[in-house]
C-alpha cells in the first residue's frame, strides 16, 4: 500500500495540492541559499580580502557540508519524519541567514557556509515528504517538481545582483530570512506532523537502511546520478567564465546567459518525471543521454583555422561556434541533463520507496562529489591544453560511459526477465 494515509485518491491529490507548492517553495529557498556564496562572491572576496584557495575553499564549504549532512539527514526523516527534518533545516537556513547580516569575519562567513549546507537535508527529506504523499502512477511528476525546485539556483544568480546593485549585502541574507521565516510558518501551520508509528511502509531501522548500501543496484543508480547531477552543477558553476572568456564577454553577462542552461534545465525534470511514468525511467534516461551526447559533439568542437591551399593562393577560413547556435546547444544540454536526472531519481525511488529519503542522501552525495571535483578539473585541463571547450569533451565521455553502463544492465535485466520470468 503506497500511501497508507489515505482511503482515497481524492483526499490524497487534495493534500498534494497543498504540500507540493510548500516543498518546492521550500526547496526552490534553500537552493537558493546553497549558492548565495556563489552569486555573491565578488563582494565577499573583496571585503574580506581573501586569496583565490581561501576563496574556493569557502565556495565549495556549502557543497561539501551538504553532502555530509544529506544521508545524516535522510536517516532522521526516515525515524522521525520528514517534515519535522525540513522544519529544522529550514531554521537552521534562517539562522545563517540572520548570522551573515552582521558577519565581518572570515571565521563567521565559514560557519554560515558550512550551514548553508542544510539545503542538502532539505532535499533528503523532502523527496521523502512528498513521495509519501504522491500517487504510485504520478511519482515521476511529483519528484520532477520537486526537483524543479533547484530553479532558485537560475532565479539567485538573477536575482541577487540586482538587490547588490540597488541596495547593499545586508539586504541580501535579510531577504533570503523573510522568504524563509514565511516558508516555515505556512509548513508549520499547513502540514501535519506524521505519524510514525503508522503502518507506514517506511523503513526506520539503522541498521536496515545501513544494509541498503550492500545492494550493487543502489549504488549503479547512485553513481549514475552522481555523473549525470554533478555535470549539470559542475557546468552550471563553469559556464559563466567560459561564455564571457570564449565570446569576450563582460562576466555579468556571461552570467546571464548562463541562466538558459540552468533553468531549463532545472524546469525540465518535470518533464523528465512525467515522460518516465508514461514509458519507463530507463527509456527516457537512455534517449536523453544520447541527446545530451549529440549537444556535446558539437560543443567540444574549439575555434580552428582551415588553411587551404588553392591554386594561386593559400585561403583562410574561421571557425567559431555563433554564440546563439552556442547558446541553443546550452540549452538542449541543460533540458536533456535535466530530464535524465529525473528519470534517474524516479528510478531509485521506485525501487526503494520505503527508504526514500535516506536514498536521496546518498544520490545527493553522489552528485556533490562529482560536482565538487568537475570544476578542479575543468581547470586543470584548461591550463594543461589550453582549449576551453575541453570542458565539453571531458562531459561526453562521463557521459557516454554512463550510456554504456546502463544500457548493459538494462539488457542484463532483460534478459533475467526472459530466463526467470517468476522472480
Amino acid at each position: 500500500m503506497e500511501s497508507p494515509i489515505y482511503q482515497d485518491d481524492e483526499e490524497q491529490l487534495a493534500s498534494l495540492a497543498v504540500i507540493l507548492p510548500l516543498a518546492v517553495a521550500g526547496f526552490m529557498l534553500a537552493a537558493g541559499c546553497w549558492a548565495l556564496f556563489s552569486v555573491a562572491g565578488v563582494y565577499i572576496r573583496h571585503s574580506l580580502a581573501l586569496n583565490s584557495v581561501t576563496f574556493g575553499f569557502l565556495l565549495a564549504l556549502p557543497m561539501a557540508t551538504g553532502a555530509i549532512l544529506a544521508i545524516p539527514a535522510g536517516l532522521a526523516a526516515q525515524k522521525f519524519g520528514s517534515r519535522r527534518v525540513m522544519v529544522t533545516c529550514i531554521t537552521g537556513l534562517a539562522a545563517c541567514m540572520l548570522l551573515l547580516t552582521v558577519a565581518d569575519s572570515l571565521a563567521e562567513f565559514l560557519v554560515a557556509g558550512a550551514g548553508l549546507g542544510l539545503a542538502g537535508g532539505y532535499y533528503s527529506a523532502g523527496l521523502q515528504f512528498v513521495t509519501r504523499y504522491a500517487p504510485a502512477h504520478r511519482t515521476g511528476l511529483v519528484l520532477g517538481l520537486f526537483g524543479a525546485g533547484i530553479t532558485g539556483v537560475g532565479i539567485s544568480y538573477y536575482l541577487v545582483p540586482l538587490i547588490l546593485d540597488a541596495f547593499t549585502w545586508a539586504v541580501v541574507p535579510v531577504a533570503y530570512l523573510i522568504l524563509l521565516s514565511l516558508v516555515l510558518v505556512l509548513v508549520v501551520l499547513l502540514t501535519e506532523p506524521e505519524d510514525m508509528g503508522s503502518g507506514g511502509v517506511a523503513e526506520t531501522s539503522t541498521r536496515a537502511l545501513l544494509a541498503r548500501l550492500g545492494r550493487i543496484r543502489v549504488w549503479q543508480v547512485a553513481v549514475w546520478f552522481g555523473v549525470v547531477a554533478g555535470s549539470f552543477f559542475g557546468l552550471a558553476l563553469w559556464l559563466p567564465d567560459y561564455l564571457a572568456s570564449q565570446y569576450e564577454l563582460p562576466v555579468q553577462t556571461g552570467a546571464g546567459l548562463a541562466q538558459w542552461f540552468i533553468i531549463p534545465g532545472a524546469a525540465a525534470q518535470v518533464l523528465g518525471g512525467w515522460l518516465g511514468d508514461r514509458f519507463g525511467s530507463t527509456r527516457v534516461a537512455s534517449r536523453s543521454l544520447i541527446a545530451c551526447l549529440l549537444a556535446l559533439f558539437v560543443l567540444s568542437y574549439p575555434p580552428m583555422t582551415l588553411l587551404v591551399r588553392g591554386i594561386d593562393q593559400v585561403i583562410q577560413l574561421e571557425f567559431l561556434m555563433p554564440l546563439p547556435l552556442e547558446g541553443a546547444l546550452i540549452v538542449v544540454l541543460g533540458v536533456a541533463l535535466g530530464c535524465t536526472m529525473a528519470a534517474l531519481q524516479r528510478t531509485m525511488v521506485k525501487e526503494n520507496r520505503e527508504a526514500t529519503a535516506f536514498v536521496a542522501g546518498l544520490l545527493l552525495v553522489s552528485a556533490c562529489t562529482v560536482a565538487f571535483v568537475l570544476p578542479v578539473v575543468f581547470a586543470a585541463v584548461n591550463q594543461w591544453v589550453g582549449v576551453r571547450s575541453a570542458v565539453f569533451m571531458i562531459l561526453f565521455l562521463l557521459l557516454v560511459t554512463t550510456l554504456v553502463l546502463m544500457s548493459r544492465d538494462a539488457r542484463r535485466q532483460e534478459r533475467q526477465a526472459l530466463l526467470h520470468p517468476g522472480i
